[in-house]
């Protein structure tokens, strides 16, 4: 039968829908209209049109966080691909596959003073790790494979820009599968394994710090700590991995997380990293054998002075690793300090969590937060106070959490929940935002009414940016623009047709949560939040 769909637009799309792409996010602009009428014309893809592109490529790399699946957004030239960038550089800083796919210039104006022409390629190359701009409508199929590969396989993002009148042009070629990889844990030799258990047996004072990577694993950890007699610490992204009552694991560590945790961690012998790439610095012991475990040689990095890096996924690696330490003489010693910080911590934020008054406190927000949300919720947490709030005070069950890591860019609460509930939608998703993130992004609040996205955002509104106003506090600056004047939150959220709540006091914090998850409607929370400062600035 002959291929019927033939203009490169048309193989675009069906090429992504062999990749198993679900969704493009992006805004419509006239360099990519071609590529506009092909996705309108089939349904293997949906097309999210928000209203702005910084936060299609937030959805896309929130997507690519959550499943390790390609994410997708797409722009115009000029402006619409420099206002992607932000997004990118949080897919880049994060390790999240994300392609962006962009309109050029038509092919007779590329280099030229053509209206908002920009070489797109020297645009995007701090965060690419392959950009292209598409020269023969026969080449479509090889730059998207190579961009795909790269993506998925380097966990990177890739570009592909493509000139205006390229979309409608016939092309010969037809899409194909992307090859398929099978890892094992089969290829880690025993020597490699036993150098690591070597390693291992040494530690009088081993911890384990896990991460979003762990997540697979988090049995497997819980019983190698026990064996080996370790705490588990974790990184924000590593919060939901583990209940809260696990009995090794001290929580957080680094900025909101348990602060008792720094004087075990700094004594610490030999560590263990699981699925995570982040070293908390000022936090972690100097003299310490570290060892990594990670699926990519790439994620191997950070500055870390990792002695031993294993290639693997952390549930295939762990079990052979516990093999290797059944006889293993655990230091009764080190277990108790490790119970003492834990045993202390809870109780602390037992307190924190009930604290009183009005404007509430930022803690009690939280407390009513992790009473109030389905265990196997997801968590979109913005950037600012309320992430180290939510690191410190939230005693997670099981819940998947996204953040902006290392990239750290507000207004990314708000896009990735609504990312997660497009790919989710039998699951509870919660923004927890501050309500300087959330006017970045206000407007897509249509977007999530637009496509019926059913989430709930809960606004900390402290009318303050108020990690900087901390930061310069602690610092002895004087501030100036740290204040925020507010629009009325709850009557935005009902003319963008969603349901608005307001919480002056914490008598009814969680009946309004409640009524929030609950609503048929996306739903905004908007608490008045007290200012307080963050008990860990430095």
């Amino acid at each position: 039968m002959e291929y019927s769909k033939n203009k490169v637009a048309e193989v675009i799309i069906e090429q992504l829908h062999l990749m198993d792409v679900k969704r493009i996010y992006g805004v419509v602009g006239d360099t990519i209209i071609g590529l506009i009428d092909a996705l309108a014309n089939q349904d293997d893809i949906q097309f999210i049109a928000v209203k702005h592109e910084s936060v299609a490529a937030l959805m896309a790399s929130a997507e690519a966080k959550l499943t390790g699946k390609l994410g997708v957004c797409t722009a115009t030239m000029g402006p619409g691909v420099t206002n992607l960038l932000n997004g990118l550089g949080d897919a880049y800083s994060d390790k999240a596959p994300v392609l962006a796919i962009t309109g050029q210039a038509p092919s007779v104006k590329i280099g030229t003073d053509y209206q908002q022409y920009v070489n797109q390629q020297e645009l995007v190359k701090p965060f690419a790790s392959y950009s292209a701009n598409l020269t023969s409508p026969d080449a479509i199929i090889d730059v998207m494979q190579k961009a795909a590969q790269k993506s998925l396989g380097q966990r990177a993002v890739t570009h592909l820009s493509i000139p205006k009148d390229f979309f409608d042009k016939k092309t010969t070629v037809r899409p194909r599968r992307l090859p398929t990889l099978v890892k094992s844990a089969s290829f880690i030799k025993e020597e490699s394994i036993n150098r690591i258990l070597d390693v291992m047996k040494t530690a009088r004072k081993p911890m384990i710090l896990a991460g979003a990577g762990a997540r697979g694993a988090s049995e497997a950890i819980e019983m190698l700590a026990d064996t080996w007699g370790a705490g588990i610490l974790t990184s924000l992204g590593g919060k939901g991995a583990f209940e809260a009552s696990s009995p090794n694991l001290l929580q957080g560590i680094g900025e909101g997380g348990n602060p008792y945790a720094k004087s075990v961690f700094m004594e610490a012998d030999v560590v263990l990293l699981a699925g995570v790439t982040w070293w908390p610095e000022g936090y972690v012991p100097e003299d310490a054998r570290i060892i990594q475990i990670d699926s990519n040689f790439d994620k191997i990095e950070k500055n870390i002075p990792v002695e031993i890096g294993i290639t693997g996924k952390t549930e295939e690696v762990i079990p052979k690793l516990m093999q290797g330490l059944e006889s293993y003489d655990r230091n009764a010693e080190w277990m108790d300090s490790c119970q003492e910080v834990k045993d202390k911590w809870s109780a602390q934020l037992e307190e924190e969590g009930n604290s009183t008054g009005s404007p509430v406190h930022p803690a009690r927000i939280v407390r009513a937060i992790e009473r109030t949300i389905d265990p196997n919720a997801i968590l979109a947490i913005d950037t600012g106070d309320v992430t180290v709030w939510m690191n410190r005070i939230m005693r997670q069950q099981k819940q998947r959490v996204l953040f902006s890591g290392y990239w750290r860019t507000m207004g990314f609460g708000l896009p990735a929940a609504m990312a997660a509930k497009l790919i989710e939608p039998n699951l509870q998703v919660v923004a927890v935002v501050g309500d300087g993130g959330l006017q970045m992004t206000l407007a897509d609040l249509l977007t999530a009414r637009r496509y019926g996205i059913k989430i709930t955002v809960i606004v900390l509104n402290n009318e303050s940016l108020q990690m900087e106003r901390d930061k310069i506090n602690a610092e002895g600056g004087d501030e100036v623009g740290v204040g925020l004047t507010n629009p009325n939150f709850v009557k935005i959220a009902e003319a963008c047709g969603w349901k608005g709540l307001h919480v002056e006091s914490e008598s009814s914090l969680e009946a309004s949560i409640e009524e929030a998850l609950h609503s048929e409607l996306p739903a905004l929370v908007d608490i008045c939040t007290a200012q307080i400062f963050f008990p860990e600035t430095e």
